[in-house]
């Protein structure tokens, strides 16, 4: 059984495709080669192949320029779910430790946690390399984020920076299941995409479509009531 523990916590961690946004940055990306790209994602995320067999094969068949990533930095922001600056807001408000730990690419990730008002050093993504024209040079091949297991990593990494260690995790895909044995609270979001797997291994679901959804299973009661949060239809 997964482990679930109440809040209070100290940490709020959020994947950030089809969890803080609408949408799947790579596939944004894809261009031509959307098809081939989308069904590289859809495995990945359902759990059939590990992520470290697909991610350097979708980006090599890209080669996103520097331009386009600047697209879908944009498309990330414009498509945030709905109510989740409200979310952010009340997060801060009850002093937790926001950060953002997804498999993207960190040049557009980094623009979703500037919208969102999330420390840069809270950020974490796999970054990109351009030449001097801006073209597609490689990818943080050594970055725990771009294979199988890296979520562990790195949510290891930041419950060694909490006191206690008490994380919550919201995500949609197989790879944020990933986290389970050092986080005190998995719950799976599916206000974008449904995945069956990843909800039914988590103690706590939730398929919005309105992010404020979260909060009663983010904050305590006590801090519920000390917050100007309201249910979505309020």
């Amino acid at each position: 059984m997964t482990r679930d523990q109440a809040p209070p916590y100290e940490a709020v961690v959020f994947d950030c495709d089809s969890t803080l946004s609408c949408i799947e940055g790579i596939d944004e990306l894809a261009g031509g080669h959307a098809e081939a790209v989308s069904e590289l994602t859809r495995r990945a995320m359902d759990g059939e192949v590990p992520l470290d067999e697909v991610y350097g094969r979708r980006l090599e068949m890209i080669r996103p320029d520097r331009d386009a990533v600047d697209r879908v930095a944009a498309r990330y922001v414009e498509t945030l779910v709905p109510g989740i600056k409200e979310v952010f807001e009340a997060l801060r408000a009850a002093g937790k430790r926001i950060s953002i730990v997804s498999g993207g690419l960190l040049p557009a990730v980094s623009a979703v946690g500037e919208a969102l008002g999330v420390d840069p050093s809270e950020v974490f993504a796999v970054d990109l390399y351009f030449d001097e024209d801006g073209a597609y040079a490689g990818f943080e091949e050594g970055s725990p984020l771009a294979r199988a297991g890296g979520k562990l990593d790195v949510l290891e990494a930041i419950a060694a920076r909490t006191r206690e260690g008490r994380i919550v995790l919201v995500g949609d895909g197989v790879t944020d299941l990933e986290a389970l044995p050092v986080i005190s609270r998995f719950i799976a979001w599916g206000g974008v995409v449904h995945r069956d797997e990843v909800h039914q291994r988590s103690c706590c679901s939730t398929d919005g479509p309105d992010a404020r959804e979260l909060l009663p299973f983010l904050l305590s009661d006590a801090e519920l009531a000390g917050s100007s949060w309201s249910a979505p239809n309020a």
